[in-house]
């Protein structure tokens, strides 16, 4: 049987979800102690790999069980052994054609700038401390530019593998929050730090290095060198994936 699981996790201390030899990741922490509660080794599929420092509010996994499970118990007993940086919010018994991945109608993720002269003793590892005032309006503006079906070369990561550029961005807004400046992105599917990029391309609008209208501009060069630098991954969440809409 298939199971769907809803997970949260603090990113700071991992190489990203995805498994890599000798590094500590959320996939591997996760499938080890899947493994030893199912007595099998246990194989998992995620609707997105999010990288190093990355954090996730709703990913979601799927994996295979022999036979039926104590929802509940089970997800007692995963969260026992769990870091207390990883955790299983939900868990669901899901059909056998689910595929986290493919089967996402979207994904939406969300960047937190900390835009104040001093740096957060808090949120230092949820944010990134830009100092320099920053036009939230402007940066929301240039955030609409983005919104439709669009060749995202420029915003896509040097070492992306991706078969097409080609994105498409259902919602895209800046807005303040408590302190925050917090960019909301949501499209099907995403770049290799095509967020990152993205909003690094926002702030140098926010800061007025950049017009809106350059938005457009840097969209339509198809060229990474065009942009702007790529925001640290500490201020990016994948916040929730969605499916059957």
């Amino acid at each position: 049987m298939q199971y769907k699981l809803l997970l949260e996790y603090d990113g700071t201390n991992y190489h990203g979800w995805q498994l890599q030899p000798n590094r500590a990741t959320v996939q591997g922490t996760l499938a080890a102690v899947l493994s030893q509660i199912l007595n099998t080794p246990t194989r998992l599929r995620v609707a997105g790999r999010t990288d190093a420092g990355v954090h996730a509010l709703g990913q979601v996994v799927s994996f295979h069980a022999a036979g039926s499970l104590n929802l509940s118990r089970f997800q007692y007993s995963v969260n026992s052994l769990l870091p207390s940086d990883i955790v299983v919010r939900e868990i669901t018994e899901i059909s056998e054609e689910f595929n986290p991945r493919y089967d996402a109608s979207s994904r939406t993720y969300r960047y937190r700038v900390w835009n104040r002269l001093y740096p957060s003793a808090l949120f230092t590892r949820y944010s990134w401390h830009v100092a320099s005032p920053l036009d939230q309006s402007a940066m929301n503006q240039a955030a609409a530019v983005l919104v439709g079906h669009h060749d995202f070369s420029s915003f896509q990561g040097a070492d992306s593998v991706e078969r097409t550029p080609w994105r498409t961005v259902i919602r895209s807004t800046v807005r303040h929050e408590h302190g925050f400046l917090v960019y909301d992105v949501e499209a099907r599917s995403f770049l290799r730090h095509m967020v990152r990029n993205i909003l690094g391309t926002l702030v140098d609008v926010g800061r007025g290095t950049l017009s809106v209208d350059d938005i457009a501009v840097i969209l339509a060069a198809q060229d990474r060198s065009q942009a702007g630098r790529t925001a640290p991954p500490q201020g990016l969440f994948l916040i929730e994936v969605k499916y059957g809409e």
